[in-house]
């Protein structure tokens, strides 16, 4: 038995030094219950041995059945699974920081289940450690998940060495458990996220262009298959645009001009840069210049088989596959552009 020590913090407003003082307990290999937006668990840093045992012994849980583990960044991901599929990213994308858990293939060709909580205290208190945390619920096996810290002490004053009281969980549900290692996906548990939400945004399809500066050709490639897509009917495509530029300007006049004429208002558009978000969420990204695919590539190398010139996906024969970038030319040049990729457009709307 240990001391335990019980540290009660305004959730919305948590003091830096309990914080800290939680990272140290964690570092130094104890045992910590922290809440998360669900559920309370029992946390213990992924890079102390002896922490993991502890857990395993006070939870009495197989040692063959692997922790949960919380992580404070996206990019974290990396660290602990590998052959990630896309859909993983997706549901990232649009669910983390949030309630739920995504069961990859690990890096010792095992399984892990990894959350990314929306809840500060447990974010903040990962960041401080500096080390993903395994954090299984805050009760015994057979007991509900505690949503308040009454329940999730009872069991385990004593078994550990620090506890956060922040009253009741925002959420007060379980996760919603995904496993990617198969094909489909298999919901393995409806928490907090409907089967539903989460199939929706696995299955749809995320189309993303790519131009220099996203101001005018990938604009009005992604504006032409979104009208494209809505007269069709579909909602199983996502249409993004990037550029290779930081972004934040708006389109050109000209590109505002040419859409105008197809019934299409992008005045609200501003430009973004492309991110590695954007690339690993992406089944089919389209660029405009050989110049773009090469530095997507260099960005993103696992990118490779998703990777086209958009007149080549199109298969538009032409011995320059290259779309000319039209800035600083005339009308006239940026209504020839367009007319290419009107035409690239229509054709890979019956190919997606």
């Amino acid at each position: 038995m240990v001391s335990t020590k019980i540290v009660t913090v305004d959730p919305l407003n948590p003091k830096e030094e309990d914080l800290r003082q939680a990272a140290k307990v964690l570092v130094r290999g104890g045992l910590v219950i922290i809440p998360t937006e669900t559920v309370y668990g029992i946390a213990a840093s992924m890079l102390n041995k002896q922490a993991l045992e502890r857990l395993y012994e006070i939870k009495n849980r197989p040692k063959d059945k692997p922790f949960s583990v919380l992580i404070d960044n996206k990019d974290r991901i990396e660290e602990l699974a590998r052959n990630i599929p896309i859909p993983a990213y997706k549901l990232a994308d649009k669910f983390w920081p949030g309630p739920l858990t995504l069961v990859l293939k690990s890096k010792d060709g095992g399984s892990v289940g990894i959350r990314m909580p929306d809840d500060l205290i447990a974010l903040k208190i990962i960041g401080l450690t500096g080390a993903p945390l395994a954090c299984p619920s805050a009760n015994l096996h057979g007991k509900p998940a505690p949503i308040d810290f009454e329940d999730a002490i009872k069991d385990f004053k004593g078994l550990v060495d620090l506890a956060i009281d922040a009253g009741t969980t925002k959420v007060g549900v379980e996760s919603s458990v995904v496993d990617l290692t198969v094909e489909p996906i298999n919901i393995l548990r409806e928490g907090a996220i409907k089967k539903e939400a989460i199939n929706e945004v696995a299955r749809k399809k995320t189309i993303l262009f790519i131009c220099t500066g996203n101001s005018c050709r990938s604009v009005m490639a992604q504006a032409l298959l979104v009208k494209k897509l809505f007269e069709k009917k579909r909602h199983d495509v996502e249409v993004l645009s990037a550029g290779m530029m930081i972004g934040g300007f708006g389109a050109t006049d000209a590109t505002m001009e040419v859409l105008k004429q197809e019934g299409i208002d992008v005045s609200q558009h501003r430009s973004r840069k492309v991110t590695k978000e954007m690339i690993k969420k992406s089944d089919i990204i389209l660029v405009m210049e050989r110049l773009h695919e090469e530095r997507i590539l260099m960005l993103a190398p696992e990118a490779k088989n998703r990777v086209f010139l958009l007149k080549e996906f199109a298969r538009i024969e032409d011995s320059n596959l290259d779309i000319t970038d039209p800035i600083g030319r005339p009308f006239e040049f940026y209504e020839k552009v367009f007319a290419v990729i009107k035409e690239a457009v229509e054709r890979i709307t019956n190919i997606i």
